[in-house]
């Protein structure tokens, strides 16, 4: 008698039995769901007064009590926006900017996060010691020396001066030396042992490895350089290396007032280009954050 035949078999209907019962035990909770979309009200809140608003004329936005939906929609503010900005220009301002410092920091963070986590030099320990003070420091600490240092070198007034400086942070450094100490030793090991440099091994063995962390970089560095405002605003000293937060806040501000229409409009438009990025890598950001650091 075959050995399969006397192996026990589950009663038919059992996986439908199991799925019921996972989804009588998901919609037996009805507690869970409230807290839930009540926080998803908060977050997308926000974003749906934004683009309301981009389409309500300036009476509509400043009315008490507020309404949510347009009574009259226009598109008027995006029109306006475009023929009082030069929107061409700020937008490859942004876009220059954005990724020159995020292309720099996933080469500079995930090899000095490489030597940190695989390699062994004197200093290693007061590197990554020197990385974690500086994660701790707040960046206006360090805004007025940085201006200084780029004042100084003649880069105020160029998208050199506002690249530059961004090329690299600790919080990258971090994130990649905690990610790729999870890699196991035998790969390089091994990669030693067929005579691959320690360039080929971190190009061709450490970066295809790491893509969920260094998607998870790029877009919150790319996040964080397309929102940055203080910045930019400071070091160009003209509107041809203005980016889009900076023109969109100088273009909304009048003499007397607010004109929150173009602004709510402006903050559409630069918006849109975070979203695309994020949904292209959303699978690799959260298994980015999912894992790093485990080990």
């Amino acid at each position: 008698m075959s050995t399969l035949s006397t192996l026990p078999t589950a009663p038919p209907g059992t996986d439908r039995t199991l799925r019921r019962r996972r989804i009588r035990q998901t919609w037996g909770q009805p507690w869970l769901y409230v807290p839930l979309a009540g926080a998803l009200l908060l977050m997308i809140a926000p974003f749906l007064w934004m683009l309301s608003g981009s389409f309500k004329p300036e009476a509509d936005i400043r009315r008490v009590p507020p309404v949510l939906v347009p009574t009259a929609p226009t598109t008027a503010n995006y029109g306006e926006l475009f023929s009082t900005l030069d929107f061409t220009s700020m937008f490859a301002n942004s876009v220059i900017v954005a990724l020159a410092v995020t292309a720099g920091n996933l080469v500079f963070c995930s090899m000095l996060g490489y030597a940190l986590a695989k390699l062994e030099f004197r200093g290693q320990r007061a590197v990554f010691l020197l990385v974690m003070g500086t994660l701790m420091i707040p960046g206006l600490v360090t805004f007025v020396p940085l201006y200084v240092l780029v004042s100084t070198m003649q880069l105020t007034g160029s998208l050199v001066g506002l690249i530059l400086p961004f090329l690299a942070g600790p919080f990258g450094v971090f994130l990649m030396r905690q990610f790729i100490s999870t890699l196991p030793d035998e790969l390089i090991d091994a990669a030693r042992v067929d005579g691959c440099r320690e360039l080929a091994i971190f190009a061709k063995i450490i970066l295809p490895l790491t893509k969920p962390a260094l998607a998870t970089l790029g877009i919150i560095t790319f996040l964080g350089s397309w929102n940055n405002f203080l910045w930019p605003l400071v070091v160009a000293q003209n509107e041809s290396q203005y980016t889009l937060p900076v023109g969109l806040a100088l273009a909304s501000s009048g003499q007397s007032f607010t004109r929150f229409g173009i602004l709510l409009a402006g903050a559409v438009v630069v918006l849109l280009p975070v979203m695309v990025v994020f949904l292209l890598f959303q699978r690799q950001f959260v298994a980015g954050i999912a894992t790093t650091g485990l080990k």
